[in-house]
């Protein structure tokens, strides 16, 4: 035997409930106007056989209009009671109050139910943007304005003068370094920027991939020199892809320069490259400082920089820029690290149908 919850629905369509608001509100008008004039006769207050019976008709009508009137503002009221309240949150959300929700109380239209969770997650994700965008206004007011106060201060030093030529060269040094420091953060907002304001990657050819990684090696050979890094690469030979070329080059630019800038003095850098299947893997493991959990959880977010003590050697935009190149690839990145034992870096890429003829 079905059951009753099976037999009557617990939702029912929007057309549906429409339907049966219009149907129940005319037969309990037209009832209650039936059963009013049925007293009324009883009562010899309506007598249908008078010389003018429209005039009973005529009554009849006009009770049925007054009740059906009564009825449907009865009905109604509580049917669009969730609409009000959808209305109410909406008036919320517009002046800035993201902590408004919509239940749908009473409401028996799965419409309703679907359009008030769907309202509930749109006021989360404003939610979510605000917060980021608060945090972002904020960490940029911060990191730029600590290089041009740098700059500033010590531009001041050198006009007053009275200095020794020591002093002047260190001065003159700081300046340079938050100058480029200045470059290299004005330049990452504008890649994030623009990779953030698009979600179809044109632009693509057919290159190897090997050499695009070796020339990113190449190209930060001063850095990692400095710090007396040993090398060991494991990549494979003539390995194609199909994708925008400049991208891709800045996730190995970054990640790379990410792990050099955590790595302890004299330890190794393990680079690999290999095709799986329809997909490249691109693999990093440093020796450095490693992560914390909580370090892991927010490195992709703009400005965070886990590790205070180096917080004058990037901008925390890095691995932000990486990841959303990575999503608008349609590849994959992850992280294993633990605290003060290095991090290991794996990044997976699609090849590209053009790269698989």
């Amino acid at each position: 035997m079905p059951s009753r919850h099976r037999i009557v629905p617990h939702k029912i369509s929007l057309a549906f409930s429409l339907v049966a608001l219009v149907f129940v509100v005319m037969v309990l008008s037209i009832g209650s106007a039936g059963l009013l004039a049925f007293l009324l006769y009883r009562a010899g207050l309506l007598d249908m056989n008078q010389p003018a019976p429209m005039r009973g008709v005529y009554v009849l009508l006009y009770i049925s209009l007054f009740l059906g009137v009564v009825i449907a503002a009865l009905l109604s009221r509580r049917s669009v009671r969730p609409i009000r309240d959808m209305m109410e949150a909406t008036s919320k959300v517009a002046k800035g109050d993201f902590s408004a929700e919509v239940t749908a109380k009473g409401s028996i239209v799965f419409e309703l139910d679907a359009l008030a969770a769907s309202f509930n997650k749109m006021v989360q994700e404003l939610k979510g943007i605000e917060t980021l965008r608060s945090d972002f206004v904020r960490n940029f007011s911060h990191e730029f304005k600590t290089p041009i106060a740098s700059i500033s201060g010590f531009a001041k030093l050198l006009k007053k003068g009275g200095l020794s030529e020591e002093d002047k060269q260190e001065y003159l040094d700081s300046i340079i370094q938050e100058s480029e420091r200045l470059v290299g953060l004005s330049t990452s907002i504008l890649n994030l920027s623009k990779v953030e304001n698009i979600e179809i990657v044109s632009e693509k050819s057919v290159y190897r991939l090997d050499e695009q990684v070796r020339l990113a090696i190449l190209m930060l050979e001063p850095k990692w020199s400095a710090r007396n890094l040993q090398l060991e690469l494991a990549l494979d030979d003539e390995i194609e892809i199909c994708g925008n070329k400049h991208l891709i080059q800045q996730v190995w630019i970054n990640v790379l320069d990410n792990a050099i800038k955590h790595s302890s003095g004299g330890g190794a850098l393990k680079i690999g490259l290999w095709q799986r299947g329809e997909a490249v893997i691109f693999r990093l493991e440093d020796q450095g400082c490693g992560m914390s959990q909580e370090t892991m959880r927010r490195m992709f977010d703009k400005f965070y920089q886990g590790d205070a003590s180096r917080t004058m050697v990037g901008n925390g935009l890095g691995l932000t820029l990486v990841k959303r190149i990575v999503e608008l690839c349609e590849g994959s990145i992850e992280v294993e690290s633990e605290l003060n034992k290095g991090s290991i870096f794996t990044i997976s890429l699609p090849l590209g149908a053009e790269a698989k003829l």
